[in-house]
């Protein structure tokens, strides 16, 4: 019995150093990395003030860094009574459908109920299925329409779901 956990243990161990990515709070230091995310991934990036103003109104920003340092992906929380509000999510775009999407979620769950928050809410444009598929895998259901939320172009505005998560 010694010998299977200790193996198992053992395994473990060599599929964590393994591991591609390492999950981390993100400061003031990595404004730059996240906005070439941002602009690289949106068509209406948030600005460099919105991620200033979130890092000094401390809200949760983590992200996950290759081994190499290179960002991968982020998201911003910002709490609002008693759930947790998913601000900005972004995997760039070169390492997208790899499933750090998914992990990222994971991490998001994991500040959440360290928090002691009972859920997460979030917005999605009405034309990124993508995402939206990926919120709804991870159990993300569809509470609302939030009319011309998003900007498209000129002047031009479109939809927001409004999708909720119960942990």
């Amino acid at each position: 019995m010694n010998d299977l956990s200790d193996h198992t243990i053992h395994q473990a161990a060599n599929m964590e150093s393994m591991r591609a990515y390492d999950f981390c709070q993100l400061s003031f230091a990595d404004v730059d990395d996240i906005l070439k995310i941002e602009q690289q991934v949106y068509s209406h990036p948030w600005s460099r003030g919105n991620f200033l103003d979130s890092l000094y109104s401390a809200y949760d920003i983590a992200g996950l860094r290759s081994r190499n340092q290179q960002l991968l992906g982020y998201f911003v929380l910002m709490p609002v009574l008693d759930e947790m509000h998913l601000l900005n999510l972004a995997v760039a775009g070169e390492v997208q459908g790899k499933g750090y999407a998914r992990i990222l979620l994971d991490n998001i769950y994991a500040c959440v109920r360290k928090r002691n928050f009972s859920s997460i809410l979030l917005e999605v444009r009405i034309t990124n299925l993508r995402a939206i598929q990926v919120y709804q895998r991870a159990g993300f259901a569809e509470i609302g329409r939030r009319k011309a939320y998003y900007p498209v172009a000129e002047n031009q505005r479109e939809d927001a779901i409004v999708m909720r998560m119960e942990l």
